[in-house]
């Protein structure tokens, strides 16, 4: 299947390494160039070179930096002459309950996972401007499962995402009349970096993760290109009627329809 990536530009960010950076596999595998952001210059470095640099552009970026946007744009238009959509991804925030969760935590998540989220939208939406038919973008959020059903120990993470999930609800529907599509994303469990973290965060790390394979329907936690596989989809044109959704890539782990 075609999914008429050759040449098309995205922006991608937290994509150094993790979700975003598989996503960033499978965009550029199927002919689309990338500039992949992230906070540490080894890893933007070595997401480059593993990408190819004739296929993507590093950029050292903070979500929470009010220029980053603006700089993501002038990344793409430098390098490749054109931008047709992003994928806004962002570490996750600390582990831990409502009541254990220092009120600092809980502005500093707000400010980078919230906020600039927000921002970041915003200032795409206004690159992007007016598509014409058969030239649509797209914009892609990474949430989390926690949107529809919360998870343990992540608080923080409980109470943005959901709000993030209905400020792309309101996105999609405004930006549809100028071609540009917006959909969530929300991954269960992956052996990303992150969710090691949290495993080894466990007094028992291997029956955390035994616990948590089992827990899933698939009876396994998912790959990060199984998730970028399904990332590249929607952001293409092969997804050209797809917006205002946010799809679940969990392995059947959240119980609502």
């Amino acid at each position: 299947m075609d999914l008429g990536l050759t040449d098309r530009v995205y922006v991608l960010t937290g994509a150094s390494r993790g979700l975003g950076f598989a996503t960033a596999q499978a965009l550029t595998a199927d002919g689309a160039r990338v500039v992949v952001s992230g906070r540490t210059e080894p890893t933007v470095r070595a997401a480059v070179e593993a990408l190819g640099p004739d296929r993507a552009e590093g950029l050292i970026a903070d979500l929470a930096a009010p220029d980053t946007g603006d700089r993501l744009v002038a990344a793409a238009r430098t390098r490749f002459g054109r931008l047709d959509g992003a994928l806004i991804s962002v570490g996750g925030p600390p582990h831990g309950g409502v009541l254990e969760s220092a009120e600092d935590a809980w502005r500093t998540a707000f400010e980078t996972i919230f906020m600039g989220t927000v921002r970041l939208s915003r200032t795409l939406a206004a690159a992007l401007g007016t598509r014409e038919p058969g030239h649509d973008a797209a914009i892609g959020l990474v949430l989390s499962s926690s949107v529809r059903q919360p998870l343990p120990n992540l608080a923080i993470s409980n109470g943005l995402r959901p709000g993030l999930a209905g400020f792309a609800k309101d996105l999609a529907g405004e930006l549809a009349p100028r071609g540009i599509r917006v959909f969530s994303l929300l991954p269960g469990r992956f052996l990303t970096d992150r969710n090691r973290e949290l495993f080894d965060a466990a007094e028992d790390p291997a029956r955390a993760e035994a616990e948590a394979a089992a827990a899933v329907p698939l009876r396994r936690i998912g790959t990060p290109a199984e998730f970028g596989r399904v990332a590249a989809f929607a952001l293409s044109p092969a997804a050209s009627y797809v917006t205002g959704v946010a799809v679940p890539i969990d392995g059947g782990s959240i119980a609502g329809i």
